[in-house]
């Protein structure tokens, strides 16, 4: 059988061992001998062969872990675009993310996706009902936000929103274990481009432009992921299909191309 390669210091201490014999035999001094054998100890000292029980780094890439150590566990806060709307379950965004990430890691177990979001909320809604619920008490590995078009749809002022947003922002992230890179905001899609919104397109876009500057500019002076779909809501009527059978909300298919657009950097917000 071939030998296992030897470690790099112990050559260095066989050569050593050697230096001591001659040392010994040679003419010197004894007073020179004498100096000699501490500076060789000394020397010697540091030619340890490595202990077999020492464990080296793992440097491997893996998820850190979940939280409560058995199954990921995902909070998705928002409104009628997070409830998904006119979509079956399985066909909400948060729903199509935990599957890709789920497909990315097939050793990995997620609890199914729990939202806390309602057709027609705004911001203070989602406060309330946030606080009415038992989910700040718990533990998380992601959470995601996507909240404001009813603020806009209701007329309500943009300062309030960027109060009350930063307030969801600031417990999105302490439900999250006071780790802002385990959360993520999600723009506010354009419903402008929709057969509901199309006839007063212009005032909802540019409203809507207003609303998701102060969102971007709030999330990312937190260090929080922001990603951007709005640009995808605004490709009706050039594509087909992006509208759900309401005339309003997206459809499944605008669903998955959101998430195809920021799923591997959900997955690396997971990682250690």
């Amino acid at each position: 059988m071939p030998q296992s390669p030897q470690p790099f210091a112990l050559p260095f201490c066989s050569a050593m061992a050697v230096q001591v014999q001659r040392a010994f035999r040679s003419p010197f001094k004894q007073t020179s001998r004498l100096l000699l054998l501490p500076i060789i100890l000394m020397t010697w000292g540091g030619c340890k062969a490595p202990d077999d029980a020492t464990e080296l780094p793992d440097e491997s890439t893996s998820l850190a872990g979940p939280v409560n150590g058995a199954t990921w566990r995902y909070l998705a806060l928002g409104d009628s675009y997070t409830i998904g709307e006119s979509v079956a379950p399985s066909e909400r965004w948060p729903n199509q993310l935990q599957a890709k990430l789920e497909a990315a890691w097939n050793d990995e177990s997620f609890d199914d996706a729990t939202i806390l979001a309602t057709t027609g909320w705004t911001t203070s809604n989602l406060s309330q009902a946030l606080s009415n619920s038992s989910y700040e008490d718990e533990s998380w590995d992601l959470v995601s936000l996507l909240i404001g078009v009813n603020n806009q749809y209701q007329g309500a002022e943009l300062e309030q929103y960027e109060v009350e947003y930063e307030d969801l922002l600031q417990r999105a992230i302490s439900a999250a274990g006071e780790r802002e890179g385990r959360v993520f905001v999600v723009s506010i899609p354009d419903y402008g481009y929709t057969p509901f919104g199309v006839n007063n397109q212009e005032q909802i876009s540019t409203e809507l432009e207003g609303f998701n500057a102060a969102c971007k500019a709030i999330t990312e002076s937190y260090g929080v992921a922001y990603f951007n779909i709005t640009t995808i809501s605004q490709q009706w009527p050039e594509v087909e299909g992006l509208v759900a059978e309401d005339g309003l909300h997206p459809s499944a298919l605008q669903y998955s191309m959101w998430v195809d657009t920021f799923h591997e950097q959900v997955q690396d917000l997971l990682q250690p």
